[in-house]
């Protein structure tokens, strides 16, 4: 019986700081896992740390002196207050005033959570990438694609496009022409 074939890959450079060097196998031989695996589940516990914590930040607003919003982690409202001499603005200020207060609250709580955050992600800078460690493994992170902006206007408000962007037209109407109309100008009327 054959002894079975041990697949090498080589470290790069940038990974030899992290993990110790040399060369991996795919029994991991000569890579000091018990390392690599204790930084894995010390981020888990960190991980499960700020998720705690995260889920208790709200963030409050207060627009016009007169409406106060608050928002949970998420940036969903779960309380709204009126002050006195709220009659004194119309519907639309009202409007306005719970939409600005609710957009700033949901800005803070998020400041929050990346200020919360930001300690994981630069312990998470700090440990070996997949592509680090595996020669041929792309750098998962170059390819994930960027998330667009999430707009903070109404569905259907007229937005203004930003200069150099695309023409689009939601409106065209659509005619087909069959071969009977398909006259062009080596038609026998011309």
């Amino acid at each position: 019986m054959s002894e079975p074939r041990k697949r090498r890959s080589r470290l790069s450079p940038s990974a030899v700081g992290h993990v110790g060097g040399g060369e991996m196998t795919s029994d991991f031989g000569r890579l000091d896992t018990a390392a690599v695996l204790e930084q894995v589940q010390e981020q888990m516990r960190q991980i499960a740390r700020v998720q705690r914590e995260r889920v208790q930040l709200t963030a409050s607003a207060t627009v016009r002196k007169r409406v106060t919003v608050t928002v949970n982690a998420d940036g969903m409202i779960i309380e709204t207050k009126f002050a006195p001499g709220i009659e004194d603005l119309s519907f639309g200020e009202i409007a306005k005033a719970v939409t600005a207060a609710a957009q700033q609250a949901t800005a803070e709580v998020a400041r929050k959570g990346q200020e919360l955050m930001a300690p994981l992600q630069e312990r998470r800078s700090r440990l070996p990438k997949l592509s680090d460690l595996l020669e041929d493994m792309p750098d998962l992170d170059a390819l994930r694609p960027e998330a667009p902006p999430v707009p903070t206007t109404p569905p259907h408000a007229e937005v203004e496009e930003p200069e150099g962007a695309p023409m689009e037209f939601d409106d065209v109407d659509t005619t087909f022409r069959t071969r009977a109309d398909d006259r062009g100008v080596t038609d026998s009327g011309w």
